[in-house]
């Protein structure tokens, strides 16, 4: 039998001052007026939970501060939700991964008073995808690289409920036989996938894109670097194109569930794998640590 999630509601003041309490995950818990459901109003983290220790948690506490000022919602009491994350993980049953959800909503329209929860359940199996591989699409974003600083309303690099279009894009790659999607700027740059960080390896350069196009800063993807950094390597934040992905020694997507899937094709073109290397990043996105 699969083990039961674990539910914790936030109440929050209007200083901000927040508390947590356990909820039935299985009964009703949101309004359906509530703008996290009618409009996607709201922001979210996920953190992958490994022996009972949430991973890089202070990281994704921070990309939710900052998600959440992007959307003008009141800053989440970092202690409250800190503490409502360990509360919950050490309620559930020991699993080898769960995964922690992190939801702030505007909450019910009109109301003034935000929606909060953690929300703790079993990861999704990514066995085979970490150890075979994934085929990856190309698509375009049709936004320039500079949208963050001439659209900043249209929230890139906020981590945010609004998740249609992400939804969208992952619905093309498996209706056109692929697992996932690398987005592409307008003019070409390397942007990120629906839900992961993208990351190439050059010899002994490992490279990721710059959060500064308007990307989500990635908690597992910092876990990489400093692991290739350990082994003497070098780690660079640079532009990338396609035709830098077509040459790279090895392509990984990275994300706080999955973790670490090497690229095996893109766009249909089979491409170069390391199975070894695989085995030893993904063991070390899986070593217990804060």
């Amino acid at each position: 039998m699969p083990s039961s999630p674990v539910l914790f509601l936030a109440t929050i003041a209007a200083d901000g001052t927040t508390s947590f309490a356990p909820a039935d995950p299985g009964a009703p818990q949101l309004r359906v007026d509530d703008l996290g459901a009618t409009r996607g109003d709201g922001v979210f983290e996920s953190v992958n939970v490994v022996g009972a220790v949430p991973q890089s948690l202070t990281h994704h506490l921070a990309r939710f501060a900052r998600s959440a000022a992007m959307l003008d919602l009141p800053a989440p009491d970092a202690a409250a939700w800190t503490d409502a994350v360990h509360r919950a993980v050490a309620a559930h049953e020991p699993g080898d991964e769960l995964l922690a959800k992190l939801v702030l909503t505007r909450g019910v329209e009109g109301s003034g008073v935000p929606t909060g929860w953690v929300h703790v359940f079993p990861g999704y199996d990514y066995g085979t995808q970490r150890t075979a591989g994934i085929d990856v699409l190309v698509l375009d974003r049709a936004y320039p690289s500079d949208v963050v600083t001439r659209a900043p309303w249209l929230l890139q690099g906020a981590k945010t409920l609004s998740y249609a279009l992400n939804q969208a894009a992952l619905r093309y790659a498996r209706g056109h036989g692929a697992h996932d999607v690398v987005f592409v700027s307008a003019d070409g740059d390397v942007l990120e996938g629906p839900n992961s960080t993208v990351l190439a390896k050059f010899a002994d350069r490992w490279v990721t894109t710059p959060p500064e196009l308007g990307l989500l800063d990635g908690t597992t993807q910092g876990r990489a670097f400093a692991w290739a950094r350990a082994r003497g390597e070098r780690t660079e934040v640079a532009h990338l194109t396609v035709d830098d992905l077509r040459t790279a020694d090895a392509l990984w997507l990275l994300s706080s569930g999955r973790l670490s899937a090497p690229v095996r094709s893109l766009e249909g073109v089979p491409r170069p794998t390391d199975a070894g290397l695989q085995a030893e990043l993904l063991q070390h996105l899986l070593t217990v640590h804060e």
